[in-house]
Parts: C-alpha cells; structure tokens; sequence
C-alpha cells in the first residue's frame, strides 16, 4: 500500500509544482489538520472568518511540525499564510487528500512524513550565495556567505554551519595555493583527535586551526604543535580575534602564534591571485568557490553547505 501511496503524493507533488516554502507549507498544516479532524475535510471550514487566508497556516504553526522531526531550520517565516495563491493551494491538496481518503489510502502518518522528508529535499537545494559585485569589498563578499551561515546556524542550533564553510574555505584556499590533491581535507565533524593529526591542515611546517570559538584546549593544541617545531596559526571570526590573542598572550604565546579573521585571510589571497584588478579577483573568487564545492561533495552530507555566485 505505501508504495501505491508515494506514487500518488509523488504524482501530486510533481504535476502541482509544490515544492515551493507555501506549497509545503500548506501541505503540512492540511496534513495536521486531518490528523486532528479526520478526513474527509471540508475546504471551506478551513478559510477565516473574512475568508481571505488559510485558518491556522503560519510560520509558527509550520516550525512546530518541523521542530517534531528534528527540523530547526525555518521553512516560512509567515507559513505562507499571506501568499495570495495559499487559498488555491489549500483546495488542491485539501481535494487530493480527500481523494485518498476515498481510495483507502488514509496512512496520514506516512503522508506526513512524505512531506517531511520533501522540505528536508527543499532544504538540500538551497545553496549558500556569493554576489561578486565591483562595488563591494572582497572582503564584504565574504562575509555574505558568513553571515548566511551564521543566520542557518541560528535556525538550527544544533548544526555548525559556520563552522564547515570557514574550514572548508581555508581548505579550498590551500588547495588553489598548493594544488589539487596536495591538501588532506576531512569533515568538519572529524576532530583533530579522531584524525591523529595536530590542526586542521598542515601545509609545510605549518598548522592551521580553523574556529569560530577560541578556546585553551586549542592554545595547548598551539602549544603542543610549537614543541614539535610546528608553526601554528589560527583563523577564526573577526570578533574572535582578540579573544584567541588574549588566551595565547595568558599562556606566553601571543609573540608565536599568528591569528588571522577569516574574511582578511581568504580576501589578500584573492587579491594577490587577481593581481588587484576585479576580474582577476572575480575568477580567483569563482576557483575558490568551484574548489570549494568539490571539498563539500567529497567530505560532507550536507549539499546546502555548497556556495552558488551570482553576477
């Protein structure tokens, strides 16, 4: 029977485009809906009282579902509640629904789960951005694709998206720098210690960290690495800087370790490749980004952590 099923949600799905944020929206409120009510539902008795918007269709209504299934991501901030086209959504499915209902096919567990597993596809699909733009900063252009990061991150508190795309960057750099196939790249989630390798890459004698939270664990990594006759450097977030400088100055090291922000570490670098001229820098910024994504397809399960340029 589920086999059934799937090809007819999957024929639904397909032939009325909803893969869209209020499309999917819609379908997890109307698929709640029936697991509260039972089917068949009536559309009409599913519109407010003025009849302009979906009863119950909202950001916050549709983040529950998702927080249910482990999902923290935020699908719809307004659920698709105000899309003028929600209304029209909201029948279709609601008149597919009732259709299944009529053929048997009334698992709305299983549809549900459906249409989970369809926001985790949407969710997948939807990459990190660059716009190279002459007007902005090298600099600026990365940090777009940090704070995109960082605004993920927030959605999902237990993910580490900021973490994977500085290391994975920092990796794509050595790489252009060293070549293909000279540097070791790993996941973000594979620590030093589960690798047996003193940073996070290794280039000559040298030992990046790549962090966004500094801490003494990682000056005693520095330290350790120093014992070795290895020269340590970290690369970390502007605002943690001076928190990485104040615990190696604690521990007598500040004179040995190096500290860069990310945005200035990768930006000179493109600079320097771009010979100061945009389109230089522009195809320097598009090797890193290519370089990038094929690190992310090799170490990490995550497609949205991949980076699309535009401009």
């Amino acid at each position: 029977m589920s086999e059934g099923l799937n090809q007819l949600l999957s024929d639904f799905y397909t032939k009325n485009a909803f893969n869209t944020k209020g499309k999917l929206s819609v379908a997890l409120i109307m698929t709640r809906r029936a697991k509260e009510e039972g089917l068949p539902l009536d559309p009409n008795g599913l519109l407010t009282e003025k009849g302009g918007q979906v009863k119950g269709l909202g950001g916050g209504a549709v983040q529950k579902i998702l927080d249910e299934y482990d999902i923290h991501r935020v699908l719809a901030r307004e659920g698709g509640r105000t899309s003028r086209g929600s209304i029209s959504n909201m029948e279709a499915y609601v008149v597919f629904l009732n259709s299944l209902n009529k053929k048997g096919f009334n698992d709305l567990d299983h549809i549900e789960k459906f249409w989970i597993d369809k926001v985790k596809d949407f969710f997948a699909s939807q990459p990190l951005s660059i716009n190279l733009d002459h007007a902005i900063s090298i600099k600026a252009t990365i940090q777009q694709v940090l704070n995109q990061a960082k605004e993920r991150q927030q959605e999902n508190p237990y993910s580490q998206y900021q973490g994977a795309v500085i290391q994975h960057l920092v990796g794509a750099k050595l790489e252009h720098l060293n070549g293909k196939g000279a540097i070791a790249h790993h996941s973000f989630s594979t620590s030093d210690s589960q690798r047996g390798r003193p940073g996070d890459f290794e280039v000559g004698e040298a030992v990046l960290h790549i962090t966004t939270a500094p801490g003494e664990a990682l000056i005693k990594k520095c330290e350790e690495n120093l014992k070795k006759g290895l020269k340590p450097i970290i690369v970390t977030l502007e605002n943690k800087v001076s928190v990485a400088q104040g615990l190696a100055e604690n521990k007598g090291l500040v004179d040995r370790i190096d500290v860069f922000e990310i945005g200035q570490f990768l930006a000179t670098n493109i600079y320097e490749i771009g010979k100061f001229e945009f389109k230089g820098q522009k195809e320097a910024v598009e090797k890193l980004v290519s370089i990038y994504n094929e690190i992310i397809g090799k170490v990490e399960t995550d497609p949205s952590l991949k980076i699309k340029l535009h401009g």
